[in-house]
């Protein structure tokens, strides 16, 4: 049979309620910080990956300058 909760099991549970509620707050902080986290490193990589096609670029031009000044010379 199921026993009616006493004030002590209601004053446990709140007190569980309280400790999920607290950990849901620092879940989302936490989630809110990574996602911040997250935007930056894309920004970073695609930042890197527009100059590694810009050096990339270079170097083939100096490259096809080389083999002209080659064949010229």
């Amino acid at each position: 049979m199921n026993q009616p909760a006493t004030r002590d099991d209601l004053g446990v549970i709140a007190a569980r309620v309280d400790q999920l509620i607290a950990l849901c707050a620092r879940l989302q902080e936490e989630n809110r910080s990574l996602r911040t986290s997250q935007e930056a490193l894309m920004a970073e990589r695609a930042n890197l990956l527009t100059k590694n096609e810009q050096a990339r670029s270079r170097v083939e031009a100096m490259i096809a300058r080389l083999k002209s000044l080659e064949q010229n010379g």
